[in-house]
């Protein structure tokens, strides 16, 4: 079984070192990461959020994590897909405040990357993001929370959506389907406007919605906020989705040799959207603590396995939202079984679900 290191959230008493970041410490010093990054290079791989998200990863998490490999002899930058229009800045994801870079992985421009040829449906390229291809060493580092597309946002959709170019996103989420304009049920509300990341999206002088499929990523996020189900997806496939998101995983992961990535799990302010929505929303489930591991599929399964239906908390749910019967919470939630990602992970031999829970004092 793969071990999987946890440093909880609780406390039995007011010290310094029964913090979480503390224990942090301690969970990297216990873990093979020194070792691994002596004398390399080092991607650091984070989400930055959206304008009013404050639920990413704590900046001081990352100048822990920094300042350990740095301390190991690695040198270490941090980055994301498009940061630029992100303003990482608003969340402290600055070099002054982290002690290394913070860059594009994909180059300013979103013009860097390498492209390795897969197929499964409308994903063909896998354009993997040039300053994570030309690392020696991958550090995924993921806030865990929902996600309306996926069911479930970790290690595995950090990589799959955040380590590839705009086209390789834009083919992923082509797995799901297409979408479709309702002109009578529009009420030109401008929500699906707003609510696109990638301004993709407008209405015509004869007030008729119109999609800029070069800019637009399939993200579905205008479908969700639509208040009257004016949008809607078609041509929808789940699973084949899951298959994409672990395909383009393990494509970028072959890109490193064996034992030189390290992933990380951040379960706290586990909220019911991705960090890319540009809003936080409140807790799902009280926070957990943080999780590592150099196996992917025992990390998620493990930190799957850590989020129980039984500890929901109430206010996490929009008013008035239904949740399904059975399965995780996730699924009750998103009506997505998450462990399909996890079965897809294991298929391609990116690891084992059976893992070993070493906590961290």
């Amino acid at each position: 079984m793969s071990k999987v290191l946890f440093a909880p959230m609780g406390f039995s008493r007011y010290d310094i070192d029964q913090t979480l970041p503390s224990r942090f410490e301690r969970l990297l010093q216990k873990s093979e990461l020194g070792d691994m990054v002596q004398g390399k290079t080092v991607a650091i791989k984070i989400h930055v959020g959206d304008r009013m998200t404050f639920s990413t990863i704590p900046p001081v998490f990352l100048r822990i994590l920094v300042n350990f490999v740095q301390a190991h002899g690695g040198d270490c930058f941090i980055c994301d897909h498009a940061i630029a229009e992100r303003q990482p800045e608003n969340r402290g994801y600055t070099q002054s405040t982290l002690g290394c870079p913070v860059l594009d992985d994909c180059g300013h421009l979103n013009k860097y990357y390498y492209t390795k040829q897969v197929e499964l449906r409308t994903l063909q390229h896998v354009d993997i993001a040039g300053y994570i291809h030309d690392a020696d060493v991958l550090i995924d580092f993921s806030h865990v929370k929902g996600h309306g597309a996926c069911g479930y946002g970790g290690a595995c959709k950090n990589i799959a959506m955040g380590c590839v170019s705009t086209r390789t996103r834009q083919e992923e989420h082509g797995l799901e389907g297409g979408l479709e304009w309702d002109a009578d049920k529009c009420v030109r509300c401008n929500a699906c406007i707003e609510g696109c990341n990638h301004h993709a999206n407008s209405f015509n002088s004869q007030g008729e919605y119109e999609v800029f499929y070069h800019d637009c990523t399939l993200c579905q996020h205008c479908l969700k906020v639509c208040p009257t189900g004016a949008i809607r997806a078609i041509g929808h496939n789940y699973t084949e989705f899951q298959q994409g998101l672990a395909l383009c995983t393990k494509t970028v992961l072959d890109t490193f040799a064996p034992g030189h990535v390290f992933y990380i799990n951040l379960l706290a302010q586990i909220t019911i959207l991705c960090d890319c929505w540009g809003f936080t929303t409140p807790s799902l489930v009280p926070d957990i603590g943080i999780m590592a591991s150099s196996d992917i599929v025992a990390i998620e399964q493990a930190s799957l396995d850590a989020i129980k239906y039984e500890n929901l908390i109430p206010v996490g749910l929009p008013k008035g939202h239904v949740l399904g019967d059975t399965g995780h919470l996730f699924e009750r939630i998103h009506g997505k079984d998450p462990f399909v990602q996890i079965a897809m992970l294991e298929k391609y031999g990116l690891g084992s679900h059976e893992y070993a829970l070493e906590e961290v004092e």
